[in-house]
């Protein structure tokens, strides 16, 4: 999807400790990088001061996807770019791109599915309606498909 679509980016720069023998950005690190960004726009949306950082609401990942376009080099700025693109009755998902800083330069994309629990141990639950309203305000459109009057 182009970058335009993304609301939210952070910058980041490669460090050292984040390449490989290569000097490219070591595999791993890609999930480690969507973490960062989902954590800043948690925070952009308003919900970090809510989450199960700070006894509120928590979220475990259910499902990590990473797809790698071009090599990521030592000292590089990179976006990290995030947006919600579906929140259902327990599970949310979310879309990652990793560009060059300030272009429209794709490296990587990702997909996550973070599933909201009552607990840390718990068993999925709903996501409360005020987290829904946070992240769709933020995005600025709907993103739980609710349900018809009398259904």
């Amino acid at each position: 999807m182009p970058r335009a679509d993304f609301r939210f980016a952070f910058k980041k720069r490669v460090r050292y400790a984040e390449i490989d023998a290569q000097a490219v950005l070591f595999n791993p690190r890609y999930l480690e990088y969507f973490d960062i960004g989902l954590v800043e726009y948690w925070r952009a949306a308003g919900i970090y001061d809510h989450s199960g950082m700070t006894g509120g609401i928590e979220f475990h990942i259910a499902k990590a996807q990473v797809e790698f376009r071009a090599p990521i080099l030592l000292d590089e700025e990179i976006d990290i770019c995030v947006r919600c693109s579906r929140i259902g009755t327990s599970s949310m998902t979310l879309l990652f791109e990793l560009h060059g800083a300030g272009q429209d330069d794709l490296r990587a994309t990702g997909e996550e599915v973070h599933v909201h629990v009552a607990e840390a141990r718990g068993r999925p639950a709903p996501i409360p309606d005020w987290a829904v309203a946070c992240f769709e305000r933020y995005e600025g459109r709907a993103l739980q498909a609710r349900p018809l009057p009398g259904e």
